[in-house]
């Protein structure tokens, strides 16, 4: 961790979210203090902020895709930097109040994510249930449990916080789904390259310009910088507008990842660096793409130099 170790760290809240569990994977969160938040825009405020040192969000799923907000909130407003990221696999339940049955069912409280990940499952076994959006799953529960709905799709660790009667288990449509959360802190310099990083961009192309998106692409693949993710997310401009997110295998440190930044920053009308981090690999991830070795390019640098030199033998 670049600088002074986060020692207050603010996640998504309620307690028993998969935020609070993926924190806890964190030695120094557990030491740590831990402050929820209400929503993600609030605790990446918080950190800006000064409020908390770090902050643990939701940025995609394997099912769901990318999380919006954690997005838009990374590219508005003051830099934050990704220092690191967590992969969990996710489980989750259907619960209600002691004494509810699934016959009972009429109204079903859900973290959007949530919802799609079980979306069949909702539909074989309660086609005629009202699924309701809430800001988390641990909202979910605590709603489920004050009676404002019939049940809660939630963490199994949810539905124990708060007293809920597990109605059914392992109800998500693909029982090996993960989410990746980052770890958000103010800016600093990067953690030191551990040789299996990743370095995460915000890229926005000049929209006047023809085969924009490929010039930056072409600034990656002819340095050998391997794209592991590209999504595109509405500027909020006007319809076409778009700003493009960029996971690279590589850190900034390298110095084919460093020249691709450089060749992305003269192509594109701008680009907002997100940070370059540990992998964190899932259980069932394979092996990376290795970069391109540094020392490549610093034996290509050495030619050029003799060449500038005037020396060709």
């Amino acid at each position: 961790m670049p600088g002074v170790p986060p020692t207050r760290f603010v996640y998504l809240g309620p307690e028993g979210t998969f935020s609070e569990q993926a924190l806890l994977t964190l030695p120094a969160a557990v030491s740590g203090v831990r402050l929820p938040a209400r929503s993600v825009p609030e605790a990446l405020e918080r950190v800006r902020g000064g409020e908390a040192d770090a902050a643990l969000v939701p940025l995609e799923n394997s099912i769901g895709g990318q999380v919006g907000v954690t997005l838009a909130e990374l590219v508005n407003g003051p830099p934050l930097l990704i220092t690191r990221e967590v992969v969990l696999p996710v489980e989750f339940v259907l619960a209600g109040r002691p004494g509810t049955s699934l016959v009972d069912v009429r109204s079903i409280a859900a973290h959007p994510q949530a919802a799609t990940q079980c979306c069949g499952w909702l539909r074989t076994h309660l086609p005629d249930a009202t699924i309701v959006d809430v800001l988390s799953n641990a909202a979910a529960a605590i709603a489920a449990a004050a009676g404002e709905y019939d049940a809660a799709v939630c963490a199994p660790v949810g539905a124990v916080h708060h007293g809920l009667t597990v109605l059914a288990d392992k109800v998500a449509d693909h029982p090996e789904a993960v989410t990746r959360f980052a770890l958000v802190c103010r800016p600093a310099p990067p953690p030191e390259p551990t040789g299996d990083d990743v370095t995460s961009l915000a890229v926005y192309i000049s929209h006047d310009r023809v085969g924009a998106l490929l010039a930056v692409l072409m600034e990656l693949a002819v340095r050998g910088v391997n794209l592991t993710r590209i999504e595109s997310y509405p500027t909020g401009e006007r319809l076409g507008r778009y700003v493009f997110f960029l996971d690279c295998t590589g850190h900034v440190a390298q110095p084919a990842v460093g020249e691709a930044l450089q060749g992305l920053r003269r192509v594109c009308a701008d680009v907002r660096f997100l940070g370059s981090y540990p992998r964190a690999r899932g259980p069932h991830d394979e092996a990376g793409v290795a970069p391109a070795r540094s020392d490549e390019f610093l034996d290509s640098e050495a030619w050029l130099a003799r060449i500038r030199a005037g020396e060709l033998g």
